[in-house]
């Protein structure tokens, strides 16, 4: 008997007609032969609501209490979806992340999970029941009610596929699957029938929306074959796995964008050892993510310029430590810039295949949009430009690397 664990995102789940729905194809599922998982995002729309009632309250809402408040989203949506399953004659039983043994750290609000102690589940599979778990959520060591962040019920879902040793994990999105674009900024945009997790990885952290980043590491490190697609159509989607010879045939698997970032400069900053180790420790500590880096000479000796990226949520609270740090230094002004957007290539074809970087930087010259910082890894190329021209580089790099075509035409 194979173990199918399905997640349902908001949308999927945002009215009751969807939810009977959900119920309907969970149902076909676990009469195909299948003991079956269900991981649930709060209805749609619903973290937003919670969000803003707190926001009546106070500016600033004790992160702890956030996680309280947030979390009953999702409990709404166990606990409804298992009344469906109920209604329609299947037995199914309803999980709060804490129920289902999902341990995290205590960083409220991205908190990480460390341990799942799944028996209470496997004994309700193992009693014909279909399994109804929160996402997003879990507990501390302490007992606190922690929530993952955004998009942390694909995380919840892979956790749980990789400490129950499911057969697959099906993420079911508003979407299709994995596309070489966003289709809603290109209509040429193609729906990818297989990509690797390195790839996946790579589109979303680059800004892609299908998947959130760590449950595609979680997919990775525990070998967890995901099938992302559609709630609304019973269309096969995008399967993400391991690479196979086929994925190094293709250079470019897709373009995305991200335009949730901002940069900061801090000018004239001593060019000596140990300083970027000090500034990029302090913006750790606060739990902020820095992407591309980039270090240039200043025009007075002995200093240099150095600008890095942070996602756009962070960037006030980044700019205040950048501040403070740059008056302990002795260095420069800190200068911020929101306008921004990063546009990147991603393929692991890139390794065998070379002018790639040159293919995309014609591309962008010839829209004349200019480039302001690069980064690269061995499947990836990310470059920052204006914010105003990510359409139209998105367009002009789809169209250079012919993305529109099959694989086949491809190689």
């Amino acid at each position: 008997m194979a173990l199918i664990v399905q997640k349902y995102g908001g949308t999927s789940v945002g009215t009751i007609e969807r939810i009977k729905n959900v119920a309907d194809r969970v149902i076909r599922t676990q009469r195909e032969g299948s003991q079956v998982v269900v991981v649930v995002s709060a209805m749609a729309g619903k973290t937003d609501e919670l969000i803003g009632l707190a926001n009546e309250i106070t500016r600033t809402p004790d992160p702890r209490e956030m996680d309280v408040l947030l979390a009953t989203g999702e409990q709404v949506s166990i606990a409804l979806l298992s009344m469906a399953l109920k209604e329609k004659g299947v037995e199914a039983r309803s999980y709060l992340g804490g129920q289902a043994g999902i341990i995290t750290d205590d960083a409220f609000g991205k908190a990480r999970i460390q341990s799942i102690a799944a028996e209470a589940i496997k004994r309700d599979l193992d009693a014909g029941r279909v399994v109804v778990v929160a996402g997003f959520q879990g507990i501390d060591e302490q007992n606190n009610i922690t929530t993952l962040g955004r998009g942390g019920s694909d995380t919840t879902a892979v956790a749980l596929a990789a400490a129950l040793k499911a057969d697959i994990c099906e993420i079911y999105t508003d979407v299709e699957g994995v596309f070489t674009t966003d289709p809603n900024v290109y209509r040429k945009a193609r729906k990818i029938e297989k990509i690797s997790y390195e790839e996946m990885l790579e589109m979303s952290s680059m800004g892609a929306k299908v998947l959130q980043i760590r449950s595609v590491e979680f997919a990775k490190k525990y070998n967890v074959v995901l099938h992302v697609r559609s709630s609304f159509t019973d269309e096969p989607g995008t399967i993400v796995c391991q690479e196979d010879e086929e994925m190094e045939d293709v250079l470019v698997s897709g373009v995305t964008y991200n335009k949730n970032e901002a940069k900061i400069t801090i000018k004239n900053l001593p060019d000596r050892p140990g300083i970027a180790a000090r500034i990029f420790s302090e913006i750790g500590k606060a739990n902020i993510v820095v992407d591309m880096i980039i270090q240039t000479p200043s025009t007075q000796g002995g200093h240099a310029n150095l600008t890095f990226t942070v996602p756009i949520g962070d960037y006030e609270q980044t700019l205040k430590i950048t501040e403070k740090l740059a008056r302990e230094l002795d260095a420069g002004d800190v200068v911020g810039y929101e306008d921004i957007a990063k546009i990147s290539i991603i393929g692991v074809g890139m390794r065998s295949h070379t002018n790639i970087a040159s293919k995309m930087f014609e591309a962008l010259a010839n829209e004349g949009i200019n480039i302001m910082m690069i980064s690269t890894s061995e499947i990836k190329i990310s470059c920052l430009i204006e914010q105003k021209y990510t359409e139209l580089a998105v367009r002009a790099l789809h169209d250079a690397f012919e993305l529109d075509k099959p694989p086949r035409e491809d190689t």
